[in-house]
């Protein structure tokens, strides 16, 4: 998909990743963008101009990710792109409470789900639209140090892959974005923490090149023009992929290893 004239939503869009999405897709020609997060949204979308809108909230409440929606139908007609960007870590493992399993749940999964049910009928319709999830490299590996964030990012990409098995036919595109380490709050504030809750930024960052938001959207917008589903900004991730298939329990046990020399570092 070329984004020219397109209609595009971005979630997690004030910062980071999401940030340099809206703009990148600004750049390449769409008619208009609408930023949604948690704060700053507005401000983020003044940078760009006429052709953005923000609009705060939390993407985990259903009746957001709706509202979110009707803005960007209301101000630049219907939706051609949505971007399922935002998400959560904890820096905890299976004996997080409730509320963070509950939390981290609606904002890196459900929030996809929602937007997914709202929007993909209108696009079998249309013939076209296109979904990009942002996951992780966790969601085809793991995350050493987060048992909520691993399992939701795992179910990220499959709900991602359900959608393009399901309604490819249908003109529905999906891709999949799964970086490992990038400069963005999540994990730039992850590496400011002491303990336990640091551990996954500090595994992210010492794992391979932090990258800058603006690289990794320069991958999403290639992968949309070539209509791919897997997008890996740090290339060495597609290695680890094909060792955890082919070798499942060897890769488990490298990973094992790593958790304990990771745990002597406390």
């Amino acid at each position: 998909m070329e984004l020219e004239d397109r209609v595009a939503v971005v979630t997690g869009g004030a910062s980071g990743i999401g940030r340099a999405l809206a703009r990148r897709f600004a750049d390449e020609g769409a008619r208009g963008v609408v930023m949604a997060d948690l704060q700053g949204s507005e401000a983020a979308a003044a940078e760009i101009g006429e052709r953005a809108r923000g609009i705060d909230g939390d993407v985990g409440n259903d009746a957001h990710v709706g509202r979110l929606i009707e803005l960007a139908e209301e101000a630049f007609g219907p939706v051609d792109v949505f971007c399922a960007n935002a998400g959560i870590g904890t820096g905890l493992g299976i004996d997080a409470p409730d509320e963070a399993w509950d939390a981290i749940l609606n904002v890196n999964v459900r929030a996809h789900i929602v937007a997914a049910r709202r929007l993909v009928p209108q696009w079998i319709e249309r013939g076209e639209g296109y979904f990009v999830s942002t996951a992780s490299a966790a969601g085809v590996l793991s995350q050493i140090g987060d048992a909520p964030y691993s399992v939701t990012k795992h179910a990220a990409v499959a709900l991602a892959e359900w959608l393009a098995i399901t309604y490819g036919e249908q003109g529905v595109r999906v891709s999949c974005l799964c970086p490992m380490g990038v400069r963005t709050p999540l994990v730039e504030g992850g590496l400011e923490l002491e303990g336990d809750q640091g551990l996954p930024a500090r595994v992210v960052a010492a794992a391979g090149e932090l990258l800058e938001p603006e690289q990794v959207a320069r991958d999403v917008v290639e992968a949309m023009r070539e209509d791919r589903f897997l997008i890996l900004p740090h290339p060495e991730v597609a290695g680890y992929y094909e060792s955890r298939a082919a070798a499942p329990d060897r890769w488990l046990a490298g990973m094992n290893h790593l958790q304990q020399r990771w745990e002597e570092t406390r």
